[in-house]
């Protein structure tokens, strides 16, 4: 009766199987850091006297490139002497990279079945292709590229269903919005989400990756999808080894099951200051200062095309600065491909290369004082964008492009 979670993890800790609340060492497939938290986990590597297993480790700058002064360029030169000390192949420059967790799918290291844990709490990304993902801390990020295993308390699993059709801009933002603000910020504390349903099924993968993206604002230790055809045909030609779907027996207990109608569900924003203050768009009507379109939870191509096609031929409201960052050099490529760059800056946004940069208040888009923001990103916690005194609204791209037209909070629906 084992649901994925358990499944994975029995499986590499070598166990014919486990249960909630065990302790277990298991083997990982991957850990990664980035330019923030690998400083720490490099001087906690030096005391350890190892060499990391190179093969596992994956080193990605993402929140503060380019450097943004002379600390950042510190963090980012000990990331790079790091690599290149110990022949670690698997890093990935400023210009042929981008947002750790985006990147780590676009190059094929995430995997259904595989085990990978990150030192950034938005690790639990990966598990929208069926892998048991989670954040850690910089010391269990050493300990790991030294040792190629980490112990873990088996959660208990929640099972979420959304069945039948999604209306117009409801997208897979607002379907992690509506549960978080149903179950609260710790309605899921040291669980793992699994999701179904057709509703589910039907979302491509960008979408499933926002959910999963954001389990841990819901205290989450995992947030899992089953893998399926649009996996696997995603993987093809990228992923980096042989992998094995894994998936829940059909009577896996679960600690609760929660289920929602598709048809219910609205483009929805979250309140200042927390994820679960959560209302439909179309009832908050807030002037707003910055509409942000980006970050690990919301920069993918899906999102910048919904966002070009609702503000194509229109201009941002003047009272307003829309800012475009795409998650990866990837996702830049091809916005140029497609034309959708040229629709954003007719439009008057400005848009930049891959960072995380002003999603975790580090540069390139902070706010003053009283300023408030729209926001695809995935936390609005005091102070998270800039200034404590500041507002940050999270929404899907498509409500975060509206409201940069007219310069308030809108549903898109509204626009037509």
């Amino acid at each position: 009766m084992p649901t994925i979670s358990e499944k994975i993890l029995a499986e590499k800790a070598e166990r014919s199987s486990v249960s909630p609340g065990e302790i277990v060492e298991a083997k990982i497939d991957y850990v990664m850091v980035n330019d923030v938290t690998g400083l720490p986990a490099f001087e906690a590597f030096a005391k350890l006297g190892a060499k990391p297993i190179v093969e596992k480790a994956v080193l990605i700058p993402d929140h503060y490139v380019p450097n943004k002064d002379v600390a950042s360029a510190e963090q980012a030169k000990a990331m790079r002497d790091f690599a290149k000390k110990h022949d670690i192949d698997n890093y990935f420059e400023v210009g042929r990279g981008g947002v750790c967790h985006q990147l780590m799918i676009e190059k094929g290291f995430v995997a259904p079945g595989r085990l990978i844990v990150g030192a950034d709490s938005h690790t639990c990304s990966y598990g929208a292709l069926g892998a048991f993902s989670t954040g850690i801390g910089s010391t269990e990020a050493a300990c790991a590229m030294a040792s190629g295993e980490l112990w873990f308390r088996v959660p208990e699993t929640q099972k979420f269903t959304v069945d039948g059709k999604l209306p117009q801009y409801v997208m897979g933002k607002d379907i992690i919005l509506h549960a978080i603000g149903d179950i609260g910020v710790d309605g899921s504390l040291y669980m793992a989400q699994e999701w179904y349903g057709s509703a589910i099924e039907g979302l491509n993968l960008a979408d499933r990756i926002s959910i999963s993206n954001m389990a841990i604002e819901a205290g989450g230790k995992a947030g899992i999808i089953p893998a399926d055809a649009k996996v696997d045909q995603y993987l093809k030609g990228r992923v980096r080894g042989a992998y094995k779907s894994v998936y829940a027996d059909a009577d896996a207990d679960y600690r609760e099951e929660i289920a929602y109608d598709a048809a219910d569900l609205v483009p929805t924003v979250a309140e200042p200051f927390l994820p679960e203050n959560t209302k439909p768009a179309s009832e908050v009507s807030v002037r707003i200062d910055q509409a942000y379109l980006g970050s690990c939870t919301n920069g993918r191509i899906e999102d910048m095309r919904i966002a070009a096609k609702l503000i194509d031929g229109k201009k941002v409201h003047p009272d307003v600065r829309m800012l475009v960052v795409p998650a990866t050099q990837d996702v830049m490529d091809k916005m140029i491909a497609e034309g959708l760059y040229e629709i954003f800056s007719k439009a008057g946004a400005y848009v930049s290369g891959p960072t995380c940069g002003a999603c975790l208040g580090g540069y390139m888009g902070i706010l003053a004082e009283g300023e408030v923001a729209v926001s695809s990103t995935n936390r609005n916690f005091i102070g998270r964008m800039g200034h404590k005194e500041s507002k940050v609204y999270l929404a899907n791209p498509a409500v975060v492009a509206a409201s940069a037209i007219t310069g308030s909070i809108t549903d898109p629906n509204d626009l037509e």
